[in-house]
Order: structure tokens, then sequence, then C-alpha cells
């Protein structure tokens, strides 16, 4: 049988739920703040509505916070004034106080202390918010105050809608299913979808903004997450935009993937010399003596060399003198494959998990020969493996043509950690180039600032090693090539192979049982990569 280890990416953070009972003390000079965190007001709101006073809050009295909230493009819910802090354990939170059209007089950036005794804590239509306060209890102290960008996963808002709730976030490469023609507008409830999942962006027919068209392809959507009940009575998190700012367009292109890196086994059972191999899919129909591709691999170990930052980047193993080189190019020149096919790219052994093992030669094999009596295609000297087993950072990318130098983009690329001589600012710059991913920004979408290699800017996000030999990596995500984009971003599913293990263990969804106490609790099922049309 064999033993499934998940290891999902991107990591869900849990907040860790934190109240501090304040006592009576002999200490002198001991005060209890006047102000409660926001994170402890949230807190508070049991289910029932709750009154607030000193006596339930602590000793303190007020919140306060930077107003995020802009009435302004109308699409806002009425009456509300929308602020944040991070005053508990760094962790941001926000709440609506319900203060009615005095709402608008406030804008983003200004710093508020609300009077909250006598207000009532409740839920209503879905959403937490302070009621019955009235405009002369804030008191607006500063403006101008930044706001830094909150960037935050759609997953991440739907699994934890509380944290996020009446905060400004940043749904960031979002995009529509279906394509939005330049007629569509914004107006109504859309699904937005970042390569994590899908939200609903929410606007009202009246907003300033609602009639906006020529929507782009890929965007950043800067808003405010409310909640409201779905017809079934659901509590449903919505990401609302403030102003026709709020959309940011980072692409009006479609560019498509023509080939994806699903999986690969990097350390076998026994020796890997030969045994290595990699899985990618094909996007669209592909014939490689038409148009060929090449996989690099790169190898940081201590041993590999040339040592130092990678100066000539993906092609570095082209310094290389002796012994293992830093990276080994596999040329993909014949062979044909079909979309949504998997193949596969490695060593001429072509078995699943090293000696002896099940013969995997029936698979769509690209490009295969033994690398350890055989040096790459253009770089890379023979070498024992393809890959390091720990420590230093490893990886391999995908590129259109056959020449890879030190400009050269790849079209996929994944790492497994990050530590080595990986990037350098110089100058000269060196490092590993990027690709547009699920994981990765050429340009950082924020900021807009150029960050075309790994370990630069954002690009730091990488895969874990396995524990032992015999694990293969398999990548479950889902990319839609008609929106050139990744609609679930891929994660890292460790699946412990046998000597026995079979082609339709790499290329089929797996199933594993969670067991509690001698009964199964649940059915994990380990996805493949698929393609949505």
């Amino acid at each position: 049988m064999k033993k499934i280890v998940n290891f999902y990416f991107p990591f869900f953070i849990a907040a860790i739920l934190f109240l501090a009972a304040c006592e009576k003390s002999n200490y002198p000079g001991g005060t209890v703040s006047p102000i409660i965190p926001i994170y402890d007001l949230r807190t508070l709101h049991k289910g029932e509505d709750l009154t607030l006073s000193p006596d339930n809050m602590f000793g303190a009295e007020k919140i306060s916070g930077v107003v995020v909230s802009d009435h302004s493009g109308g699409n806002m819910p009425a009456g509300l004034l929308v602020l944040q802090d991070k005053r508990r354990l760094q962790q941001l939170r926000g709440i609506s106080v319900a203060i009615g059209d005095a709402a608008s007089d406030y804008i983003p950036g200004d710093s508020v202390i609300i009077d909250v005794v006598g207000g009532i804590l409740k839920r209503e239509n879905g959403l937490l918010q302070i009621k019955n306060i009235t405009s002369d209890k804030v008191q607006k102290i500063a403006s101008g105050r930044p706001i830094p960008s909150n960037r935050v996963p759609s997953s991440y808002i739907l699994a934890d809608p509380d944290k996020y709730e009446s905060t400004l976030v940043a749904i960031v490469k979002g995009g529509f299913d279906p394509l939005p023609s330049p007629a569509d507008i914004l107006s109504g409830e859309k699904p937005l979808n970042d390569g994590f999942d899908n939200i609903t962006l929410h606007t009202e027919p009246t907003a300033s903004f609602a009639h906006k068209n020529n929507l782009p392809i890929v965007g950043n959507f800067f808003g405010i997450i409310f909640s409201s009940i779905d017809k079934n009575g659901n509590r449903v998190p919505k990401h609302h935009l403030r102003t026709e700012q709020d959309v940011v367009s980072l692409s009006s292109v479609i560019e498509i993937t023509p080939i994806i890196i699903t999986g690969y086994m990097p350390d076998v059972l026994g020796g890997d010399g030969n045994y290595e191999y990699m899985q990618f899919m094909a996007t669209k129909d592909i014939d490689f003596s038409v148009t060929p591709f090449s996989v690099v691999t790169t190898n940081n170990a201590g041993a590999t060399n040339p040592t130092g930052f990678p100066s000539e980047g993906w092609a570095t193993g082209s310094k290389a003198t002796s012994g293992n080189s830093r990276t080994f190019k596999f040329n993909l020149t014949s062979g044909t494959v079909s979309k949504g096919e998997f193949f596969y790219v490695g060593g001429s052994a072509k078995v699943i998990n090293g000696s002896g093992s099940t013969s995997i030669a029936q698979a769509k094999w690209i490009r295969a020969f033994n690398y350890t009596t055989t040096n790459g295609d253009g770089f890379g000297l023979k070498t024992e493996g393809l890959f390091a087993n720990s420590g230093n950072a490893s990886g391999f990318a995908v590129f259109e043509g056959i020449t890879v130098n030190k400009d050269t983009k790849p079209i996929d690329v994944i790492f497994v950690k990050n530590g080595g001589s990986l990037y350098t600012a110089g100058p000269p710059a060196a490092g590993y180039r990027i690709a547009n991913t699920d994981f990765y920004d050429v340009i950082d979408p924020i900021s807009l600032k150029s960050q075309p290699y790994f370990n630069m800017g954002t690009n730091t996000i990488n895969f874990n090693y396995p524990p032992d030999q015999g694990y293969f990596i398999k990548l479950g995500g889902t990319y839609n090539p008609r929106l050139g984009k990744w609609v679930k971003a891929r994660t890292q599913s460790l699946i412990l192979f046998t000597k026995q293990s079979v082609l339709a263990d790499l290329e089929e969804p797996s199933q594993i049982d969670v067991i509690s106490n001698g009964t199964v609790v649940r059915t994990d099922t380990i996805p493949v990569t698929t393609l949505k049309d």
C-alpha cells in the first residue's frame, strides 16, 4: 500500500484566539487601556446581541482604527463606517460601525476613536457590526494615515471570513469567467478568480462605476469584505469595490502556457542515478519536431559547480568543469502529445520507483536518456542525481525552444526550498528567471516593480523536500487554457510509492482514509493537475 502525506499550499495560517482577563491589581500605576483592540472586540460576540460596556470590554470604552470605507462611489452599505486596526498580536481586524449619513464624511486614511459604550454588537444580515452609535461618538484625530496593501488569496477569505470581514483586501491577478467582452460592465455580482478560488465581486447597480466596461483580463481588485446571507441561509463573504480606482488592470492579453509542471520523482528507493523523472501536461496539441521545447533542472547542493550565484542563470551548468553541474538540460525535439495528456522527461530506466520497480515505459516519454553516462543536451555534465534531496534549493523549468541562456525566461517553473546562492541584485544581477505562474510574478502585481528572478521580491514560494526516499511529488491544481491562468493553484502532495506502484498512481487521483482511534473519520482525495475549458 502507498502512504500519502499532504503538504497543502499555500498554507493557511490560523489565528490563535487570545482573551486576557483584566483583574484589579495592587500594582501602583497600573491602568486599564480605554481602547479595546478590534480583534478582542470581535471575539465578544457569541451569537447573541451584546450591549457593550466597560464590564464586558475588560474596562475599555472605545475602539480606534484607520478608516477604510469610502462612500463616494456608492458601493458601500449605507451608513456604515468601516475601520481596521492591528492592536492585538499584529493581527489585522476590522469592524463596521453604523453611524448613519455621517459615515460618508470620513475617507480612507482618517484615524478615528469611537466611544462604543451603549452600542450593540450584533450580526445583521450576516455582517458583524456595532449599532446604536451616534455620529457625535466618533472623534477624528488624524488624516492621511497610510493603509498598507493587504494581498489575500480568495481561498483564505472563503475559509475564514470572520478574519477578513470589514477589512480592506487586494484580490490580486483576478479575472472573470467567462471572459468579459468590451461591452460587459461591473454592475451586479460576478465570480472573481485569483488562481485560488472564486469570490463574489459585488457592485451595486447605482454605484458610480457600475457601468464601467472594458474590464481587465487580469487585474487587481481592492475592496472591503462584507458578509451577507444567501438564499439558503448561509453566510457568504463578498468583495465590494469602493471606487473605480480600486480596479487596476494588469493585462488585457491572454497568455497560454503550452506545457505545465504536474509532478516529479526526485529521490527514488535506492540510488537515484538514471531513475529520476519529471511529469508534465500539455495544454494544447504539440508536435515537438515542429515546436521544440526544453527542460532544465537545477541542483544547488554544495557539491555542485560552479559555486556562487548563477551568473548564467538556468544555463549556469555550461560553466561546470567537473562533477555535478548546477544545471542540466533536456531538449524536447521529437514526439507528439495531445492536449490534457501527461508526458515524462528523465532517466532512460523508465521505472516508477528505482531499480527493480514497475516499468512505466508505456507512458508518454518525450525525452529520456541515461544522465549518469551522458551529458545534458547543450549543458550539464553527467551526474548521479538531477535533484538535491535536502538542504539547498533544487527545481526545474520548461522553456520554449532549445536555446537557454542567462536571459531566457521559462514558461513554467517550480522550486523546492530556497537555500543557497540563488539570487543577487549585483550589479550585475544574477539568478534563476521565473515565469508568470500561480506562484511567481515577473512584475510585482502590487508595487508594479520588476522582479524577474526567484527569491527576488515576492517570488519566494517554494515546495518542501520529501522526508525520505520513494516519494512522488504530485502537484494538484486546475489550469484553464481558455483564460490562460491557473484557476486553482497547485498544491504539493507527497505520495510514498512502493516498488509495486503503477502508472495509474502517477496519473489518477489517489485516496487515503484518515483514521482516528481506529475509525475512519474522512477520506482525503489527493488530486492531479487538470485542465478546465
